[in-house]
């Protein structure tokens, strides 16, 4: 008789890997806090500076609590999500004209890598003067920061399709547009979706940074009134909820990026 046990302990054997596997993953964020712990506990540095991980998590429940973080965490994610999500619409577009149309890149090309290391948080001031201190001019910047590096992988993108593919689809008679969405599209996914990639946590960064200045909503205003009136405790707590916020956006991209370009595997691991 074959014994029905071997099955079952392999099974187990192979989800105890799995599960080892994500947790050695997150090694470096306990090593981080256990870190942090330490220092905190030490006295060598000042608990108005560095508090300890168990304040800071009183206080990131008291904000949950309270309805804190859900207030200004939405408005957080409002902004950095308008702003963001505009700039994929508008960069894809932009980088397929710049790609494909010779008039729109002899006219716009020049203007994009020129304007490209230009910090564009320069801009905010005139941006408060045009929009105010209001919604409209945090999200016009966060759309301008994120656009760049959309528009430029889209462009590069599109351009760098594989020319086998597009000559075995014209020598097979598609026409234009069964090329572009048939070749030139899936071809610049990958690229499309680094720029994507990067925007994501520009949005986030430029949205905290715009409401570190002048504002009353936001994390980025907690952040600060809670560094003004000595409660570090509740500034890391809007840290921790920034992270949080930011590696939960991540991880959904690198996601929608497997279902979407199925056909590519991840790079190998080194180890």
């Amino acid at each position: 008789m074959v014994d029905a046990s071997i099955p079952m302990s392999a099974a187990r054997a192979s989800f105890l890997d799995v599960w080892l596997a994500r947790v050695w993953r997150l090694y470096p964020i306990f090593v981080m806090l256990a870190v942090w712990e330490a220092i905190a506990h030490s006295g060598l540095i000042s608990p108005l500076l560095l508090p300890t991980i168990e304040k800071v998590a009183q206080e990131f429940w008291q904000m949950v609590v309270s309805g804190d973080l859900v207030f200004h965490g939405s408005i957080t994610l409002q902004r950095a999500l308008i702003g963001f999500a505009s700039a994929i619409v508008a960069g894809i577009i932009i980088g397929t004209a710049l790609a494909r149309v010779k008039i729109i890149s002899r006219i716009l090309e020049p203007v994009f890598i020129f304007g490209y290391p230009i910090p564009k948080i320069s801009l905010y001031p005139i941006f408060i003067f045009i929009f105010g201190f209001g919604d409209m001019s945090k999200i016009v910047l966060v759309f301008l920061e994120c656009l760049y590096p959309i528009t430029i992988q889209s462009m590069y993108g599109m351009r760098n399709a594989e020319r086998v593919l597009v000559w075995a689809a014209q020598n097979a008679g598609s026409s234009n547009a069964r090329l572009f969405w048939r070749v030139l599209v899936p071809s610049a996914a990958p690229a499309i979706f680094a720029g994507i990639r990067i925007a994501l946590p520009i949005s986030m960064i430029v949205t905290i940074i715009t409401e570190l200045i002048g504002e009353s909503r936001g994390l980025g205003y907690v952040v600060a009134f809670a560094s003004a009136s000595f409660e570090p405790a509740r500034a890391m707590a809007a840290f921790v909820a920034i992270a949080a916020i930011g590696f939960c956006f991540d991880r959904s991209l690198n996601w929608l990026r497997q279902k979407v370009i199925y056909w590519q595997a991840d790079a190998p691991s080194l180890t």
